[in-house]
């Protein structure tokens, strides 16, 4: 039985999957949706609800994103955000100028009525960002908050089902935000919120066993979170028909591979087939600087390392992977959002492409609707270790976008060893639940030092540790002197050839989270 749907019209904004996560919070399941879907489509689709987006367009100007009026005479129940509220407005007969005063982050607006408010105090801070306005409202509409520089930061027409907002109720700077969230999927759409985990697992487990019968499952284990989950629910399905091939290309961090191996192998009935393969990967990379062509050189080595495991595993199955829902909407595949078009952000890394010569029966992905969050939980619900859940973001080429310049065996040893005491420190200092991302760099610069009377030229090690919310932005982390004056100590008189610690103070932007 097919779940309850909400569908996120995409304009371009930069928090879709944001709005999205959030319906999901709720009980609700979301797609997101490009606003050039035909009306026929969505009509198929038989949504409860409709959400239109934020973006960067101003919605009077011809080339800008638009949607058919058709659209609110489906009857299906519509709440506009933003750039949403302002498409809301302009389709159907209202005004929208540009603003004599922008209204940019933390605002105060004052409610007075209305089901999206119910619940919500008279007065509470939202985030806005906007350079224009709803200027004149359309007919049958009437504005339920205003703040003291936008009149209609909402309004609605409750005879219609048509609500709109001008700040980002998906945001956390928005005190009540997913109350107002809540309000309309249950209170104007009549949501009952059967999207579950629970439910996720035992529907998924029960279509996987009926799609693969007696045949084979070859699936790539990258040790990472999605890859991971996607294999804990085929064991659960298919058991010894799944076939787990990890590369280890000897770029992952300090005793990684032994521990993905042995969680596997512990945890599932599953045929686990581990590729050793450094001396392959070193080899390579041998006198290779450039970052852009140290990936290259990575992802290609790792391609070929693994189609030439599956060719010897056989290819008489289904082939799976570890993709997720965002995988899809950034990859093209999946009704790419934002201007409609359908070229591709990039090529993700879950989303493999096979060699010509491989033919599988299909390809698996059990993961495909899920975002990283309920991926977690998914994971939880599995008995994967919590270590590996919550395994933080870990790029590609793995450490060797982490060590700048030329990729030595010496040189992952010390960055392994350097990002072990970093990694335990900061486990044991029990502020780890609040840094996102935090890891250590080697930025090929020796510095002088002196270690017992001897003057040393030898490594710097940089730490990075940052706190976001979405990774669109984020601020380095304010981490306690305490615990980096142990974590520099530590590493100087634990790791060989290291002389030096540096904090990265650098926040997203002017930099990014990773160095290379």
């Amino acid at each position: 039985m097919a779940n309850q749907l909400c569908i996120v019209i995409d304009f371009g904004g930069q928090y879709n999957q944001l709005i999205a996560r959030r319906v999901r919070e709720c009980g609700v399941y979301c797609e997101i949706k490009s606003y050039t879907t035909p009306i026929e489509e969505i009509k198929s689709l038989n949504p409860m609800g409709i959400i239109f987006t934020g973006g960067p367009n101003s919605v009077y100007e011809e080339s800008s994103p638009h949607i058919s009026k058709e659209i609110f005479e489906l009857g299906i129940p519509i709440l506009g955000i933003c750039y949403g509220c302002q498409v809301v407005a302009y389709t159907l007969g209202g005004e929208v100028s540009g603003c004599e005063k922008s209204e940019y982050g933390k605002i105060e607006i004052s409610q007075i009525g209305g089901l999206l408010f119910e619940g919500v105090p008279e007065k509470s801070i939202v985030w806005m960002s906007h350079t224009d306005f709803v200027s004149k409202l359309p007919e049958g509409f009437k504005v339920t908050a205003k703040s003291d520089d936008c009149p209609a930061a909402a309004f609605e027409n409750p005879d219609k089902k048509l609500y709109a907002v001008q700040f980002h109720p998906e945001v956390t700077h928005s005190e009540y935000g997913k109350n107002i969230l809540r309000n309309f999927l249950y209170e104007v759409c009549n949501f009952s919120g059967d999207w579950k985990m629970d439910d996720f697992i035992d529907t998924t487990v029960a279509q996987l066993r009926e799609q693969i019968g007696g045949k084979r499952v070859i699936l790539g284990l990258s040790g990472g979170v999605d890859s991971s989950v996607a294999a804990g629910l085929l064991s659960r399905a298919v058991g010894k028909q799944l076939t787990c091939v990890f590369v280890d290309q000897g770029l992952m961090r300090k005793d990684e591979g032994n521990f993905v191996e042995q969680t596997f192998t512990r945890l599932f009935d599953m045929n686990f087939v581990r590729v050793n393969c450094k001396d392959k990967f070193i080899t390579a990379l041998k006198g290779v600087t450039d970052p852009e062509d140290k990936r290259k050189i990575i992802g290609t080595e790792f391609y070929n390392v693994f189609w030439d495991k599956i060719r010897e595993q056989g290819t008489d199955g289904f082939f799976a992977q570890g993709t997720i829902y965002p995988d899809r909407i950034e990859s093209g595949k999946g009704n790419k959002a934002g201007h409609g078009k359908t070229d591709v952000i990039k090529t993700h890394h879950n989303m493999v492409e096979m060699p010509a010569d491989i033919q599988f029966a299909g390809t698996i992905e059990p993961l495909k609707d899920l975002f990283k969050d309920e991926v977690r939980a998914v994971g939880e619900k599995l008995g994967i270790p919590h270590e590996l859940v919550w395994r933080q973001p870990f790029p590609g080429p793995g450490l060797g976008v982490r060590i700048l310049g030329e990729i030595t065996e010496d040189k992952i040893k010390v960055l392994q060893e350097a990002d072990a005491v970093l990694r335990d420190e900061i486990s044991k200092s029990g502020i780890e639940s609040e840094l996102k991302q935090f890891f250590a760099v080697l930025p090929n610069v020796r510095t002088v030092g002196v270690m017992g009377d001897h003057r040393t030229y030898d490594h710097l090690i940089a730490i990075r540790a940052v706190t976001t919310d979405d990774f669109m932005t984020a601020d380095w982390a304010k981490i306690p002197y305490d615990i980096l004056a142990r974590v520099s100590n530590r590493i100087c008189n634990e790791v060989e050839h290291v002389n030096r610690v540096v904090y990265d103070i650098t926040s997203k932007p002017p930099g990014t989270v990773e160095w290379e």
